[in-house]
């Protein structure tokens, strides 16, 4: 697994599940991800930037949308998880590991700018394989949920 940006470990204990979408790997799936995400954020009252961790997962989505191969009918998923007070979000796809690399696109260019987001925005993110087969970028925002 690629570590990018950040490298401590949570040692409170294992990642709760907090949420999880299946998507089509369509671009309307985007506007999706963002909405729920959103309604996440907002029942848990955030303690971090829910906009910027909206942006990011709109980001990582369309990424993954973009990015994603397979042979077969594929989807995107999207986990959510509280790790102490921290937040993370996985997003997985069927595209190729090493092919998920930060960039500076030029000026002129369209595309290219997602990652560089998700790397100013994050406390840490990474990439590596996926557990479903594919590729994994997740990101973690810490202190993100107020002390129980």
């Amino acid at each position: 697994m690629t570590r990018f940006k950040g490298t401590s470990d949570d040692d409170t204990g294992g990642p709760e599940p907090l949420g999880a979408l299946v998507l089509s790997p369509v671009p309307r799936s985007v506007s999706c991800a963002r909405r729920c995400f959103r309604q996440f954020a907002d029942f848990h009252h955030l303690a971090c930037s829910a906009d910027d961790c909206v942006l990011m997962v709109s980001e990582l989505v369309t990424n993954a949308i973009v990015h994603g191969k397979a042979d077969d009918p594929w989807r995107v998923r999207v986990h959510w998880y509280r790790v102490g007070q921290s937040l993370r979000v996985d997003v997985h796809n069927p595209g190729c590991p090493a092919h998920v690399r930060l960039r500076t696109p030029e000026a002129t260019e369209a595309h290219g700018r997602g990652l560089l987001l998700v790397d100013g925005l994050a406390d840490e993110w990474w990439a590596g394989p996926s557990q479903h087969g594919g590729t994994l970028v997740a990101f973690v925002m810490h202190r993100a949920f107020k002390p129980d």
